[in-house]
């Protein structure tokens, strides 16, 4: 709604500051009009003081210069000057006064007529501080008249710098402003940019001006707007297409570059999600197993309300490796989300199989070094053994010694001792991986083990997986062997617990726990149970092995190292 004439508006502004600067000055002119007698009324009233100390000289002579003297007093007493107190602009503290000076002065003139003069005396402090009164509320209101005058200045002035800062801002928020959007929107115009908003005014003919640039913008705009919406669509699809395969081939380039490890996996999700900031991504890897499923997050995390997920499978071939998982705020981009599942699939599959060719050609190599040893050590051994019961065959009674017969036993324990520990060598050796999969090859393991004892040994198995190397697969599953061994033959256990877990995010552990004879019965017989060979075998995985005892009784045996290491 129009509030007028924006020339009116000013010109009211301009009107009443020239009205308020006159009233003021108006105001100024009549408070000193009505102030130019008060000096001379002080005057005369102070005079009076003076006069009637005079008249006590006069007051017992009763000559004709007392009736001088009184008719000087009241000429002064009834000047125009002292009769301006009476005046309707006087104040009535000052009327008041006045007339009780005159009224005072009635009886002093009676006085002196009758020459008393001890009367006047008397009478005369009294009178003279009556005097000094009206003098004070004289004073009182000329001071007052100033000072409203003073007031009335002030206030004049401050009003009138009010109105105009309410000019100026009125004349900029109303006037300056719309002009220079104005001339913003013309310039806009002038660079072909003619999608613009005119700025709003209430006044006619600003608004006159703006309605005419607005119109003849539009006009212009219809012929333009078209063609560039078609070739924003265009680039805006060829940009997108571009970025999402920039962002398909970083990742696999990426992914084939190295060790195809979680934070490898994550860093792809991140790239995907700083694609589509919109999005929540999670990726789930399960080979057909829910339970041993492995769950990675993208940055930003995994809203709890999950009833508009989508799923897009990890699928490559005749491999189901498990699914990405979406939730977006807006309509998922979903060619984008499947050809990058299909390409972690792809990475998967493709380092899977290089992890499991690399495993196999370990366990080859280990296989033909058993064979040797076997042909080698393992027939020499045997050899000995045999000659060694032919040699205490042989001895007559007469070589026959505690000495030879020492010697000849510690010959044959040594024997026997080397031949046990080459026959559990060889069966470490011949241990298979068929599968990159370490709790398979773990659980492959321990059922030739419970083929072999009574005793009961389960497996808790927690690793993520893609988590371990081809060579530490390798080493994990000899230490762990060598120390379920060690349990079964020496712990005298009933019960043997496997525990696989990360217990960092950068360390895996491997507990091997029993119910046995304990730590301190094994320490004893280090030298026979390959205690050393664990600690080897732990340090090609740049871990640790330590050995404690259980509070229930027993012992446990924790491999604690980095996953995804190359061995030192």
């Amino acid at each position: 709604m129009k509030k007028g004439s924006l020339t009116s508006t000013i010109l009211g502004l301009m009107l009443t500051l020239i009205l308020l600067s006159s009233g003021l000055a108006t105001f100024s002119i009549i408070n000193l009009s009505y102030s130019l007698g008060d000096a001379k009324a002080i005057n005369a009233s102070g005079s009076l003081r003076m006069q009637s100390y005079r008249l006590m000289f006069y007051a017992n002579s009763g000559s004709d210069e007392a009736d001088e003297k009184i008719e000087e007093f009241e000429n002064t007493l009834y000047s125009e000057a002292l009769k301006r107190s009476q005046a309707w602009y006087s104040s009535q503290a000052s009327t008041d006064q006045y007339q009780l000076v005159i009224s005072k002065w009635k009886l002093m003139k009676l006085y002196i007529q009758q020459e008393n003069s001890r009367l006047y005396a008397a009478a005369l402090k009294d009178f003279v501080d009556t005097i000094d009164l009206l003098v004070l509320e004289m004073e009182h209101h000329a001071a007052f008249k100033i000072k409203l005058l003073a007031a009335s200045q002030i206030f004049g002035l401050g009003l009138m710098l009010l109105i105009a800062f309410i000019a100026v801002r009125f004349t900029k928020k109303k006037v300056v402003t719309p002009l220079h959007k104005l001339m913003e929107s013309a310039n806009t115009i002038s660079k072909g940019n003619f999608d613009i908003e005119m700025p709003s005014t209430d006044y006619v003919e600003l608004s006159a001006l703006s309605n005419a640039l607005q119109s003849t913008a539009k006009e212009l705009s219809a012929l333009y707007k078209d063609l560039e919406s078609q070739v924003k669509e265009k680039t805006f699809a060829l940009t997108r297409a571009n970025d999402e395969l920039t962002l398909l081939y970083d990742n696999l380039v990426m992914l084939h570059s190295g060790t195809l490890d979680i934070d490898t996996l994550k860093k792809a999700l991140n790239q995907l999600r700083a694609h589509e900031p919109h999005s929540f991504l999670r990726l789930v890897i399960c080979q057909g197993d829910e339970e041993d499923k492995q769950v990675i997050e993208a940055d930003g995390g995994w809203p709890l309300a999950t009833s508009n997920q989508i799923n897009f499978p990890l699928k490559f071939e005749d491999n189901e490796l498990g699914y990405l998982e979406v939730i977006s705020n807006e309509q998922p981009n979903h060619p984008l989300f499947e050809n990058f599942a299909i390409m972690l699939a792809r990475s998967i599959v493709i380092y899977s199989a290089g992890e499991q060719k690399q495993q196999l050609a370990l366990m080859e190599e280990r296989g033909v070094i058993a064979r040797e040893l076997h042909d080698s050590l393992g027939q020499l051994l045997s050899f000995l053994k045999i000659q060694v019961n032919l040699l205490s065959k042989g001895l007559d009674s007469a070589c026959r010694s505690p000495q030879v017969e020492e010697q000849l036993s510690e010959i044959n324990e040594g024997v026997n001792t080397a031949y046990v520990q080459l026959r559990e060598l060889l069966s470490t050796f011949r241990l298979t991986i068929k599968d990159p999969n370490l709790s398979h090859a773990i659980e492959a393991m321990l059922e030739q083990l419970r083929g072999q004892s009574d005793i009961d040994i389960s497996l808790d198995y927690k690793l993520p997986l893609q988590l371990l190397g081809a060579h530490q697969h390798i080493h994990v599953l000899q230490l762990t062997r060598e120390a379920t061994l060690n349990a079964i033959k020496h712990a005298n256990a009933k019960h043997i617990n496997i525990h696989c877990f990360m217990s960092s995010a950068t360390e895996a552990t491997i507990s091997i726990s029993d119910d046995g004879v304990g730590i301190e019965k094994l320490r004893e017989r280090d030298q026979h149970f390959g205690i050393g060979i664990m600690h080897e075998r732990a340090s090609r995985l740049s871990g640790i092995v330590e050995f404690s005892s259980n509070p229930e009784g027993g012992t446990t045996v924790t491999l604690t190292f980095p996953p995804q290491q190359e061995p030192s």
